[in-house]
C-alpha cells in the first residue's frame, strides 16, 4: 500500500537535459514511476523520521565511554557514507545508520555489563563486520531470502509494521508500561492531546494524498508543541533524564564542532580472544537478521521487487549494508544497519536511490549543526511512525490463512516482533517455528538447506540472550 497517488512518468523529465535530466537518468526516477520532486519529499521525510539517531545513538554510546561529541561525529559519518552508497550503488531508497537496539547491546550488555574494554568491544564490532562483508560477497544472505517462504515474508513485513507503530506510540508516551496489564493507555495531558492533534492532522493529510503529507505533519506537530512547558503542560518526561526541562521544543544552539578524537580507537587483536567470540557472533547474527527482515519487509510492503519477486537490487544493497557495518567501529560507533524509518519515505512515494542519497547528504551538515535536532520533539515523529506501521502491515491480507502450516509461522512473526521488542528475536522464533512445523509434519524436503542452517543460528541466538 502506498499512501501517495500512483505517480505517472513525468513527461517533462523524459529526455530532459541539464542537472535534473542527469539526476533522472542516473537514478532512473521516471522509469521507476516517480518524479524528482516526489523523491526529494520522500528523502526529507525519511531523514526527519530517522534524524533522532544523531542524538540518541551518541547518548547511548556515552554510557560505554565514547564522548557524546565523538558519538555524534561517528553517527553522522556512518549515516552519510552508508546512505549515499545505498543510493548511488544499490539504487535503493533505504537509509543506513547505526542500529538502535544493537547500540544498547554494545553499551549496556557488553561494555557495562560484561566489562569488556571499550576498544576491544569496538574490535568485536569490526570483526563481525568483516564476517558480515564475507557473507555479503558470497551472497549467502540472498540465498537466505530466497529460502524464506512467501507467507513468512508477509508476516515479517506486518510484524515490522506493528513494531514501528509500537515505537511511535511509546515515543509519544501514549502507550506506557503497566505492572498490572503490561501496557496501558496514558493519562491525557496537554502533551498527549497535542500528539493526538498532530496524528489526526498528519493522517488527514495522508488520506487526502497531499504531497509531502508526513513531513508537513511533522512540521505542524512541532509548531503545536511549542507552547508545551511555556503556556501549558509539562514536557519534562520527554527531556531525556533532565526533569528541569519542561519544554518540548528547545533551542540549544546552532553550532557544535565535530569531534574526531575517537576515530581509530579500536583493538583488533584483543578482540580475537576466544572469550569474545560469543559477542562477535551476537553482533553478526543480530545485524544479519535485522537487515534481512527490513529488506524483506519494505520490499513486500512497497512492492520494491524485481521480476523474480526478490527485493530489488538486493545483492548490491547487502554489499552496502555490510560495508557500512564494517566501517562503523573504526569511526567510533556500534554497527550500522538499514533503517525501518525508510518506510516513511517510501510511503510518501519514494522509489529510487535518490531518496537514500539525499537523506545521506542531509546528515552531513549535522557534523556542525547537531543542536538543531532538539527542535523536533518525539511527539512530532510519532504520527509518522504509526502511519508507517499501517503502510508496512498491508501484506497481512496476502497471507494464506487457510494453510495453517505456513500461516502459524507468519502469525508468530507478526506478534513476536513487536511483543519481544526485537526484530531479531521475533524473526528467529518464527524461523525456528517454521522449520519445526515442517519437521513435525514430515515435510523436511520443503525446507531448503540454508533454512536449517539459519534455524540453528537462530536457536543459538535465542539461547544466548536467555
Amino acid at each position: 500500500m502506498n499512501y501517495q497517488p500512483n505517480v505517472a512518468a513525468d513527461p517533462a523529465s523524459t529526455g530532459k537535459s541539464g542537472l535534473s535530466g542527469a539526476i533522472d537518468r542516473l537514478f532512473e526516477v521516471t522509469r521507476s514511476g516517480s518524479t524528482i520532486r516526489t523523491e526529494i519529499i520522500a528523502a526529507l521525510t525519511t531523514f526527519l523520521a530517522a534524524s533522532y539517531v544523531i542524538v540518541v545513538n551518541p547518548a547511548i554510546l556515552q554510557n560505554a565511554g565514547i564522548p557524546f561529541s565523538g558519538g555524534v561525529t561517528a553517527t553522522v559519518l556512518v549515516s552519510f557514507i552508508g546512505s549515499c552508497a545505498m543510493g548511488l550503488y544499490a539504487r535503493s531508497p533505504i537509509l543506513v545508520a547505526p542500529g538502535m537496539g544493537i547500540n544498547a547491546l554494545f553499551a549496556y550488555t557488553m561494555v557495562m555489563g560484561a566489562k569488556v574494554p571499550l576498544e576491544i568491544a569496538l574490535g568485536c564490532v569490526f570483526w563481525a563486520g568483516v564476517l558480515f562483508t564475507i557473507l555479503a560477497i558470497l551472497n549467502l544472505r540472498t540465498a537466505v531470502i530466497e529460502a524464506v517462504p512467501k507467507d513468512l515474508r508477509y508476516g515479517i513485513a506486518c510484524g515490522i509494521g506493528l513494531f514501528i507503530a509500537l515505537i511511535g506510540l511509546e515515543n509519544a508516551k501514549f502507550i506506557v508500561a503497566s505492572p498490572d496489564t503490561i501496557v496501558a493507555l496514558t493519562q491525557f495531558t496537554p502533551v498527549t492531546l497535542t500528539f493526538i492533534a498532530g496524528f489526526i492532522i498528519t493522517a488527514a493529510l495522508v488520506v487526502r494524498r497531499i504531497p509531502g503529507a508526513m513531513m508537513t505533519g511533522m512540521i505542524i506537530t512541532t509548531v503545536l508543541a511549542i507552547p508545551i512547558g511555556r503556556l501549558w503542560g509539562d514536557g519534562s518526561a520527554f527531556a531525556g533524564g533532565t526533569p528541569d526541562v519542561q519544554t518540548l521544543v528547545n533551542w540549544s544552539g546552532l553550532f557544535a564542532a565535530p569531534d574526531f578524537s575517537f576515530v581509530g580507537r579500536i583493538d583488533l587483536l584483543g578482540a580475537l580472544q576466544v572469550a569474545y567470540a560469543p559477542f562477535i557472533f551476537v553482533f553478526l547474527f543480530t545485524n544479519f537478521v535485522e537487515a534481512l527482515s527490513t529488506f524483506l519487509g519494505l520490499a513486500e510492503a512497497a512492492n520494491l521487487k524485481d521480476e523474480s519477486g526478490m527485493p530489488r537490487n538486493i545483492k548490491e544493497s547487502m554489499h552496502v549494508d555490510a560495508v557500512a557495518a564494517l566501517i562503523s567501529a573504526p569511526l567510533g560507533t556500534s554497527p550500522a544497519t538499514v533503517y525501518l524509518e525508510s518506510g516513511a519515505g517510501i510511503a510518501q512515494g519514494g522509489r529510487t536511490g535518490l531518496v537514500a542519497f539525499i537523506a545521506g547528504l542531509l546528515f552531513l551538515p549535522f557534523l556542525f549543526l547537531s543542536p538543531l535536532l532538539s527542535l523536533v520533539p518525539t511527539i512530532a515523529t510519532a504520527p509518522v511512525l504509526i502511519l508507517t506501521g499501517l503502510f508496512m502491515s498491508a501484506p497481512m491480507g496476502q497471507i494464506n490463512w487457510a494453510d495453517m502450516e505456513d500461516a502459524i509461522p507468519a502469525f508468530l512473526a507478526i506478534v513476536l516482533i513487536p511483543l519481544t521488542f526485537s526484530i531479531t528475536l521475533g524473526l528467529s522464533l518464527a524461523i525456528i517455528a517454521f522449520v519445526m512445523m515442517k519437521l513435525a509434519l514430515g515435510k523436511v524436503s520443503e525446507v531448503k538447506p540454508v533454512m536449517w542452517f539459519v534455524a540453528v543460528l537462530a536457536a543459538m541466538l535465542v539461547m544466548q540472550v536467555q
